[in-house]
């Protein structure tokens, strides 16, 4: 069993998200170290890019202005290593292929070993084409977190029963960010992703409101949470680590 799947087992887990360097590093460094003490049991930092093509216009606008403010990949592991001296939780990036694939994978995946992340999503990366970059993901122990969204039957079977370290249910298709309702389903598609793996499985995309977070932890082995934040932090600038801390601390008593 690996540090993330150890770390979510057997209780009602919660994901948050943030983008590396919204609106400065100093505040992202600031709201781990809240979303840790509040009780967040994986952060997950997104490595700002210029075509995000998975996020909704909450997310897009936190990578352009963490770009425009000089944020690079480098300065984001720089950011993890730094926060991994004085957190344990599991770290994982969010970031796309065209990033990757610039910084070179072997040197990549060499860095988030030695920075201590744990894994990494990408979202644009096909699950069929994925060997390319997992050959090195795997070398250096970084899990390849697999998304999984509601499509086939057979195809939501292949992916559940490969993934690794928890597995990233997707509540409903198309951008990320917050919905007013859920599709149709759900409950049924999280039931038999659940059938078909021995892993957490955490679902995410769209929740923001208590009763969606109590819907969906009801259905799954936790929530993840991304527009959310950063809604907070991008309305709370200096406030952001209080303003974070409160709302988790609110959802784990939500999910507890």
């Amino acid at each position: 069993m690996n540090r993330i799947e150890e770390a979510l087992k057997d209780k009602k887990s919660f994901i948050g998200y943030i983008t590396a360097g919204h609106p400065t590093i100093d505040i992202s460094e600031k709201v781990i170290y809240k979303m840790v003490e509040a009780g967040t049991d994986l952060i997950e930092i997104g490595i700002p890019f210029s075509d995000p093509n998975a996020e909704g216009e909450v997310i897009h606008n936190a990578n352009i202005k963490a770009l425009k403010n000089g944020m690079k990949i480098e300065k984001a592991f720089d950011l993890v290593e730094t926060v991994r001296k004085k957190v344990n939780v599991p770290i994982v990036f969010l970031t796309y292929c065209n990033p990757v694939f610039k910084y070179g994978y072997d040197e990549f995946f060499k860095k988030c070993k030695e920075v201590g992340a744990d894994g990494i999503i990408v979202p644009d990366l096909p699950f069929e084409e994925r060997d390319e970059m997992k050959v090195f993901a795997d070398k250096y122990g970084i899990i390849m977190i697999t998304l999984v969204p509601p499509v086939s039957k057979n195809r939501i079977e292949m992916l559940a029963k490969d993934a690794k370290g928890f597995a990233y249910l997707v509540s409903s298709m198309g951008l990320a960010g917050v919905r007013k309702k859920f599709p149709d389903g759900v409950k049924e598609f999280a039931k038999f992703v659940k059938e078909n793996t021995n892993i957490p499985i955490l679902i995410g995309f769209g929740i923001e409101n208590e009763e969606q977070i109590k819907e969906m932890s009801e259905i799954s082995d936790g929530i993840i949470l991304d527009s959310a934040i950063v809604n907070i932090i991008e309305e709370s600038g200096e406030e952001a680590p209080e303003k974070v801390f409160k709302f988790i601390k609110e959802i784990k008593n939500t999910i507890a």
